[in-house]
């Protein structure tokens, strides 16, 4: 008799400190409680996250796989080896939706190699908020991830991103290492057109949300600090 798989569940998590009830459906809650072996980035983290959302848990019941920079790709099947003993297995984001400018996405295809069913569960990504509350192109844009560390190549990228933006009508958008965020908009004052358009969405969800969109030469006069807030940049030049 051949064994019927486990699926491979993503799990999105807050994008900071709140309570997963005000964002999170109850679904996810309700998922959570019904695993005990989790894909996460961080052990530390993932049992506080399950412990808030599924208090009932044992912890000592609770298998973890550890994915981050130090994994390698040849450990991910081992990950999945219970979806293939009949077992249900969760890939847990850090921060909001799992695989999306998050680890993950080498175990979601590996599950497809094998016909093991993924099940994305609904939960705030920072990306679509930014895009859905800045007023661009929400038929048309891209996420470019992180710029260049080096000064003079993220100052290239960026005066790349605005001719895409202008020649394709496509919002462009890119996020920064929290302590970059301030030189990142100094940057963008100094290479970008006057009238080019930039939206900031800074601790999207939190109670210190900032989600502010204005022309570059109005942005000269911030007085924002965005030092070490998570935070996306949107830049639209009609």
């Amino acid at each position: 008799m051949t064994t019927k798989l486990g699926k491979l569940f993503l799990i999105p998590t807050t994008l900071g400190d709140t309570n997963p009830i005000d964002v999170l459906p109850i679904t996810v809650k309700n998922t959570v409680e019904n695993l005990d072996i989790f894909i996460v980035e961080n052990e530390k983290t993932a049992r506080r996250f399950i412990k808030q959302i599924a208090p009932e848990k044992k912890q000592e019941h609770l298998q973890l796989f550890l994915l981050n920079k130090h994994t390698e790709f040849m450990e991910l099947p081992e990950f999945l080896k219970p979806c293939l003993e009949g077992k249900n297995v969760g890939l847990l984001s850090e921060a909001g939706c799992p695989a999306v400018a998050d680890p993950g996405s080498d175990v979601v295809r590996i599950a497809h190699n094998n016909e093991i069913q993924v099940v994305p569960l609904v939960g705030p990504s920072s990306i679509i908020m930014a895009v859905m509350s800045s007023g661009m192109n929400g038929q048309s844009f891209a996420f470019n991830g992180y710029l260049p560390i080096d000064k003079s190549e993220r100052k290239a990228e960026l005066q790349r991103l605005e001719r895409i933006s202008f020649q394709q009508n496509q919002s462009q958008l890119f996020i920064e290492t929290p302590y970059r965020n301030n030189a990142v908009l100094e940057d963008i004052c100094k290479v970008l057109n006057p009238d080019t358009q930039v939206c900031v969405a800074c601790d999207i969800t939190l109670s210190t949300e900032f989600i502010k969109t204005k022309s570059v030469q109005e942005w000269k006069k911030n007085n924002e600090d965005l030092h070490k807030r998570p935070a996306l940049f949107i830049i639209h030049k009609s």
